[in-house]
């Protein structure tokens, strides 16, 4: 299975980059985007959706830090 980021504009349209890497589980794909969500924001990612394989697992999940 390949865990992904699915990074969103503010209206939900899927941005082409910056181009998130594939995670061979679920704690490992939550890690990465733990360690980085502040400089995706500042890239202009809105929002996030996990994907497991395609599906959609949870999001979209905005980037605030309320």
């Amino acid at each position: 299975m390949s865990w992904t980021w699915r990074l969103e504009d503010a209206a939900g349209a899927e941005l082409i980059e910056p181009v998130p890497p594939p995670h061979q589980n679920q704690a490992d794909a939550e890690t990465w985007l733990g360690e980085r969500w502040r400089q995706l924001r500042d890239a202009g990612v809105a929002q996030v959706t996990l994907l497991d394989a395609g599906v959609a697992i949870y999001g979209p999940m905005p980037l605030t830090e309320e």
